[in-house]
């Protein structure tokens, strides 16, 4: 057994041992053939619980007004992401846990509508239940249930950027690091089995001389000391370090090289640090008032103060790297974490503790501006900052109104989960859960 694959199993078990799956997981490394079946223990006190109870489909505030047909594309990329996943797998959790075989069944229900609000409003009623998603705090909490979370906007962000260093262009965009490692836990685990909100589902390190995994460097680390210089290619080079900040923030961009082509980036990884918010970071410097930190006064303040702006901009440890999408993979937008092109007002960043990836989703919210934002969405992304059962990220498109409208957004709302119409699995986190 190598130095980093024994790192790997002290850290999973001892993660997952306060969850209750340590001795499972254990019994299953030493006899891999004879899986032992998973006793899970409840969430510990004070995680957070999401509670999913079904509703009439009719309902849905505005369900007759938006026009559904509009998400379609959204609804059939990531139906076809179903298509090649192991079908006894099991998606989603407690009262919404389906297998993958009973996603891939209504999903061809969907890949047959053409076109038309009707005809996809038909389908979904057919062949979908929904739920309404509510926070349940464990006994003990002041709140027993909350339908109610917050809802925030990104977009694609705009660089003007260069394949060569030189004048302006100083700034570096990383690719992934040679010397990165991220361990997905869920690969050592039995495809039935997901992981406990709290566990995250991946670790992230280096890997140093002697074969020792250490966490990756922060920020300031690679941003100020050059600490990654020799382990990463730099992709291309930006003209404005706040501008690749809100890259870092948001995920994804366009980049215009001097030329007037446009090359998108993608997210390819990160160094595992928490991210912090640069609102946040300046509020709490008291750089900015309460009330002005949306991103547009965020950006603003730190292109006018740009001595202070690295210094603040480090505080946030989390750094992201990217890649160079193909014209092809980047034809219809940039890629979620879901691997599929996001659509603007019809993707959702969703947290996958609680919200599978490819679910259809009724969002039930206001826009910047107030009015109503009452919608079919598709949870195709998932963020940093996006965690909780009931929270959600908005994807607004690219360019400077969509700017404007992600950056202004942090709404009231609430939301409900299309599950396939099908008998509740045994989900791992709740053996045996019905419908709450």
């Amino acid at each position: 057994m190598t130095p980093f694959f024994r790192f790997v199993m002290v850290v999973l078990v001892s993660m997952l041992m306060g969850a209750g799956l340590g001795a499972a997981f254990v019994k299953r490394m030493q006899s891999p053939s004879a899986p032992a079946p998973l006793n899970v223990a409840p969430p510990p006190r004070g995680e957070p619980v999401a509670v999913y109870t079904p509703v009439d489909v009719n309902e849905l505030p505005g369900w007759t007004q938006d026009s559904v047909a509009q998400s379609l594309p959204a609804l059939k990329r990531s139906c076809a992401q179903f298509d090649n996943q192991e079908p006894e797998a099991i998606v989603g959790r407690d009262a919404i846990a389906r297998s993958v075989r009973a996603w891939q069944a209504a999903c061809e229900s969907l890949k047959q509508v053409s076109d038309g609000d009707a005809a996809l409003r038909a389908a979904l009623a057919r062949d979908f239940t929904v739920y309404r998603v509510a926070l349940s705090q464990p006994a003990g909490a002041e709140v027993a249930s909350n339908d109610r979370g917050t809802f925030t906007g990104y977009y694609e962000a705009d660089l003007k950027g260069s394949l060569t260093r030189g004048g302006a262009y100083q700034v570096p965009i990383y690719g992934r690091p040679r010397n990165l490692v991220t361990v997905n836990l869920k690969d050592f685990l039995p495809p039935s089995v997901q992981l406990p909100g709290g566990v995250p589902n991946s670790l992230v390190g280096r890997v140093i001389e002697n074969g020792q995994v250490k966490p990756y460097y922060t920020r300031a680390e690679i941003d100020a000391d050059g600490a990654i210089a020799d382990d990463a290619d730099v992709l291309l080079w930006a003209d404005d370090p706040v501008a690749v900040h809100i890259l870092h923030i948001q995920g994804s961009g366009r980049v215009t090289l001097p030329d007037g082509q446009i090359t998108r980036v993608g997210f390819a990884g990160s160094n595992g640090r928490v991210f912090r918010g640069i609102g946040s970071i300046l509020l709490e410097a008291g750089a900015v008032k309460p009330g002005g930190a949306s991103m547009v006064a965020v950006r603003e303040w730190l292109a006018q103060h740009p001595t202070e702006a690295a210094d603040y901009m480090n505080r946030n440890t989390r750094y992201i790297f990217f890649r160079r999408l193909g014209p092809a993979e980047a034809e219809d937008g940039p890629l979620g974490a879901q691997g599929v092109s996001l659509t603007p007002l019809r993707s959702m960043a969703v947290d996958p503790h609680f919200i599978p990836l490819g679910a259809p989703i009724w969002l039930d919210t206001v826009d910047p501006d107030g009015l109503p934002l009452q919608r079919l969405m598709v949870a195709q992304d998932v963020g940093a900052a996006i965690t909780g059962p009931v929270r959600g990220d908005i994807f607004w498109g690219h360019g400077e109104e969509a700017f404007a409208k992600a950056g202004r957004m942090k709404s009231a709302g609430g939301y409900f989960i299309f599950a396939p119409t099908a008998a509740p699995v045994s989900s791992p986190q709740n053996p045996g859960d019905t419908a709450k």
